[in-house]
């Protein structure tokens, strides 16, 4: 898989909630999960389960950073 992306993140899929429309994937990357909202129909294509190692791709103008 080639992509323009620079921000990517090899990871396992930790769980995966369908619901009617959306999904919610839960992705462990060295033991800090990113969770990404999803079609329910991407993860059928996509083949998505437990286990399955993926690579998770930022847009980086929707990522926020916080400080306390």
């Amino acid at each position: 898989m080639q992509l323009s992306a620079r921000n990517q993140l090899a990871g396992t899929v930790r769980s995966v909630q369908v619901g009617a429309v959306m999904a919610e994937v839960v992705v462990d990357i060295g033991g800090n999960d990113i969770v990404a909202a999803i079609t329910a129909g991407s993860v059928a294509s996509l083949g998505l389960a437990e286990g399955e190692k993926v690579v998770v791709v930022v847009k980086a103008t929707e990522v926020m950073i916080g400080r306390e």
